[in-house]
């Protein structure tokens, strides 16, 4: 665990910044409990060659491992992009307390957008939610790195 007195979402976005530099689709994730940084993690599924190593999953992973319980109870997680319906089935079953993020993804969203997995009958457990934290600095990143490479394919 550390200290810093960085916000968590300004964290989570230089996680997505480094992830940009990788090659990966820039999004970054961090986990806090009572104050303290868990874990911080941006997007690795190019690297480590695993469709499942989007931030989030990365993040829930480490802080699970540092408390030693697949149960984060009272922990809050920042990121940038509006989960997806598999990282949002992980924060389910992880009992995040909080989730905070970013941009909306109408596409491939699945908290506010498309499957509202929070909302489903069958969700074991629902974050409390905060959407648009940091949205305007996570959407422009996203943003340039997509159009970047449209440009590096034409």
């Amino acid at each position: 665990m550390s200290q810093t007195t960085k916000k968590p979402m300004d964290l989570a976005l230089d996680a997505a910044h480094q992830a940009a530099e990788r090659g990966e689709v820039p999004v970054g994730a961090v986990i806090v409990k009572d104050g303290a940084v868990l874990a911080t993690a941006g997007n690795r599924t190019i690297a480590d060659h695993d469709p499942t190593a989007h931030a989030e999953i990365l993040a829930l992973r480490e802080a699970a491992r540092l408390i030693g319980s697949e149960r984060l109870f009272k922990c809050d997680l920042y990121v940038t992009l509006e989960p997806c319906a598999m990282c949002a089935g992980a924060i389910s079953f992880a009992r995040i307390r909080r989730l905070y993020f970013g941009a909306s993804d109408p596409k491939g969203g699945a908290v506010e957008h498309g499957p509202r997995f929070f909302s489903q009958p069958t969700c074991h457990h629902a974050p409390e939610i905060y959407g648009g934290i940091g949205e305007l600095d996570a959407s422009t990143l996203l943003k340039k790195f997509f159009k970047e490479r449209r440009n590096e394919n034409t």
